[in-house]
């Protein structure tokens, strides 16, 4: 049976859009559910602001598809890609876009290569931080792909280091062609990074491009943030545009101290003799010893 034949084992249900989602096909061929696909969010542009955050582990992607979350960004290295695609089996129904490393490419054919690479392990767009040479190339061979811009913390030596971009008129202006520029090359969307709230608002507006707001206010189209920041997972301080809504850290510093005080009462358990106890042990049968030594010694 060829590979794209439809099955009802390869087939998504059918009763999937009761369930809020929509039957899909990706790039690489995979039959699937999605909540949201590119057409959608292009819908809902300026209409209402959807949640968007990077999960680390598929604990992480299980929790945000499972509490609703609508977008989801996750780092992919074509050499490895297994931690990505762990994620997107995390969570199968959510959409998700794969980020692909500003050094992991060097050439136009090497991005297209690591799109379609990214598409094919269930990716349902890229994002990259690449010019609009390198996305005019990957948005031409219908790899939906989302660009960056504002502050590009890799890039950050050209704006003055890891602080707001866009505060003064020319660096604004910049912002702007910049996001302009993407959408004439081709991107779908783009990841705006620490710009003043009010500036995003009015790019947002001008713009076709779905605009993911991390760390530049309410004005764009999605909201974006780590998960590992949403959770608390490290210790402060905490950067600027981030709220913690739990405080991981702490719970993982009091297990991490239980982990130390289980290892010590074992090792004084063992050294006292209070381990291992009668319970833990198989007792010999009555006379096996006797009859196991006497075979040893020869009688």
């Amino acid at each position: 049976m060829k590979p794209d034949v439809q099955t009802s084992s390869t087939l998504p249900p059918r009763d999937a859009h009761k369930r809020g989602l929509h039957r899909i096909m990706t790039l690489g061929g995979e039959y699937g559910t999605r909540n949201y696909t590119i057409k959608h969010l292009q819908g809902l542009k300026g209409k209402t602001v959807l949640t968007e955050t990077m999960p680390f582990t598929t604990s992480e992607a299980a929790a945000a598809e499972e509490a609703g979350i609508d977008t989801l960004k996750v780092k992919f290295d074509p050499k490895n890609p297994a931690s990505a695609i762990a994620i997107r089996k995390a969570a199968p129904n959510t959409f998700m876009t794969f980020c692909i490393g500003l050094t992991k490419i060097a050439t136009v054919q090497e991005a297209v290569r690591a799109g379609f690479d990214a598409m094919e392990a269930g990716a349902d767009g890229i994002m990259c931080q690449w010019g609009p040479e390198f996305i005019r190339a990957v948005s031409s061979v219908g790899i939906p792909i989302q660009a960056h811009a504002g502050l590009v913390p890799r890039l950050s030596t050209w704006t003055g280091g890891l602080k707001a971009v866009g505060k003064t008129t020319d660096e604004a202006i910049r912002v702007f062609e910049q996001i302009k520029s993407f959408e004439a090359a081709g991107a779908w969307a783009v990841e705006v990074e620490v710009v003043p709230a009010e500036l995003l608002a009015e790019i947002s507006s001008r713009t076709s491009l779905v605009t993911s707001s991390i760390g530049a206010g309410s004005g764009g189209d999605i909201q974006f943030m780590f998960a590992e920041d949403i959770l608390g997972n490290h210790a402060p301080p905490y950067p600027r545009h981030t709220k913690q809504y739990r405080n991981l850290f702490k719970m993982e510093q009091a297990i991490q101290v239980e982990r130390i005080e289980g290892f010590r009462d074992y090792i004084n358990d063992v050294k006292s003799g209070g381990f291992p106890g009668p319970e833990h042990v198989v007792k010999a049968p009555q006379g096996l010893i006797e009859e196991f030594l006497a075979r040893l010694d020869g009688n």
